[in-house]
């Protein structure tokens, strides 16, 4: 069985993912009665949002006499973390800083996550390399700007 891989979902399907994720489970009409106080879209793009989450194995369903129930396969921690992982994969190693400063900067957070954000650098900077090394070319020639 193919495992779920939640960075192919699009940002469509992680507002649905959103719902499933904080009811734990719901039905089609309570999940299209939700995303419709948000966004303008129809009861049948929604449902087939639904089906393209199920084929993807993110969410479970079954169908209950009338409505169909659904039911989140991963985690939103995991999925979250798969989705960051990958894109960060992406990145140059020498900016990857500069993205989570921005992140951290342009992000609401709470004291305690302040708190624990400043514990894990704290950690990491004992033994924190001078400069992360670009890792763009095979031949490790560096990028042209750090941005």
């Amino acid at each position: 069985m193919t495992q779920p891989d939640a960075t192919v979902m699009t940002p469509s399907e992680w507002e649905l993912m959103r719902i499933v994720w904080t009811k734990g489970t719901a039905t089609s009409r309570e999940i299209i009665d939700l995303i419709q106080q948000r966004r303008d879209w129809s009861d049948s793009t929604i449902k087939t949002l639904l089906a393209r989450l199920v084929k993807k194995k993110m969410l479970t369903t079954q169908k209950a006499v009338r409505a169909f129930t659904y039911k989140p396969v991963v985690a939103e921690s995991t999925a979250m973390r798969e989705s960051s992982q990958a894109l960060f994969a992406h990145l140059c190693g020498m900016k990857k800083g500069g993205v989570l400063l921005d992140l951290i900067q342009t992000t609401p957070l709470s004291r305690r996550d302040i708190e624990a954000l400043q514990a894990v650098l704290a950690a990491k900077q004992l033994d924190a390399p001078e400069m992360v090394p670009c890792d763009c070319l095979p031949d490790q020639s560096g990028c042209a700007t750090a941005d």
